[in-house]
């Protein structure tokens, strides 16, 4: 019975027999050239199905192993980090560069984020969230590190999980720029991969104490 392949960004299916790969397309803004790309390669590969997903991704759904290095190749597109002890997902809205509602500039601080920490080890799996404004479109509240847009700057949000045990996340600062998130994020990314935990990043501040775990990163 074959399993997850990590080394080739596959995901087994239901069927045990087939994969589905996840070409990284941060925030999910895409130019028509490269979705042209990615049915092209479903097309080639005789795919079952493209579909979107909550990593606001689009997996290609239902492909042979022996395909999955030349559907790559074609693809062009490193990996979306979709298994493994790593930064996963960073989701973020649209913010003040398209959407009327936005408050702050997810769209810049999401891109920043995902540039930086997108497949980096973790002790756990680790997601994270940037929303323009309060409606919280990209669900911060449900994220590892959330971060959420205001008229008055942006709100730090950290342990949140949607896991089988649903944890919401704890506001830890308000009011911030967006280079006093980045180097929140960046002091409590340091402090979680030096813990020697292995625990998800709410439990592990579940355990130490919100307070405890504040005073050790410096916010």
């Amino acid at each position: 019975m074959k399993d997850n392949l990590p080394e080739k960004g596959a995901i087994v299916q239901r069927d045990r027999e087939t994969y589905a790969i996840a070409p990284h397309l941060p925030g999910g803004i895409v130019d028509p050239a490269t979705l042209r790309k990615i049915a092209d390669v479903a097309e080639k590969y005789g795919a079952a199905a493209l579909k979107m997903t909550s990593a606001q991704r689009i997996a290609i759904v239902g492909l042979k192993e022996e395909d999955l290095d030349n559907a790559w190749a074609d693809l062009g597109i490193k990996p979306g980090a979709a298994i493994g002890l790593c930064v996963r997902s960073v989701k973020f809205c649209p913010g003040t560069t398209f959407c009327k509602q936005g408050k702050q500039d997810a769209v810049s601080l999401g891109l920043k984020l995902d540039e930086k920490y997108h497949g980096m080890p973790m002790p756990s799996k680790l997601k994270m969230a940037v929303c323009g404004c309060p409606n919280s479109c990209a669900e911060p509240a449900i994220k590892d590190i959330g971060i959420m847009g205001t008229a008055k700057g942006y709100t730090l949000m950290i342990g949140g999980s949607a896991a089988a045990v649903a944890r919401l996340a704890e506001v830890v600062a308000k009011e911030l720029s967006e280079e006093e998130v980045l180097d929140a994020v960046d002091k409590i990314i340091n402090y979680y991969k030096s813990s020697g935990t292995k625990k998800r990043l709410g439990k592990f501040i579940e355990e130490m104490g919100l307070e405890n775990f504040k005073t050790n990163v410096g916010l």
